[in-house]
């Protein structure tokens, strides 16, 4: 849900830590994890997104936040990105 980058980058890109957080990997163990708050930009749209200092090494996540506060979907059958025409307010 939240977007993740190796804690090493975020530290580069001035990002700082603002508390810590409890997730749930995807075998169901919890983690304790740090995160901050960062501002991305989408086919033209900005905003601001909860962002986790990851482990070095770990793959970036693109969070479903990031996207979803600047009008963009995951279409699930074609796995592509599309930009809503409104964003809803329900």
């Amino acid at each position: 849900v939240d977007c993740m980058v190796p804690a090493s980058g975020l530290k580069k890109a001035g990002i700082q830590r603002e508390g810590k957080r409890v997730y749930e990997l995807a075998n169901g163990t919890p983690v304790e994890m740090e995160y901050g708050y960062a501002r991305v930009s989408f086919f033209g749209d900005e905003t601001v997104t909860p962002v986790i200092f990851g482990p070095e090494g770990c793959e970036p996540i693109l969070g479903a936040v990031a996207l979803e506060s600047t009008g963009i979907m995951v279409d699930p059958r074609s796995r592509k990105l599309h930009r809503l025409h409104a964003k809803p307010l329900k």
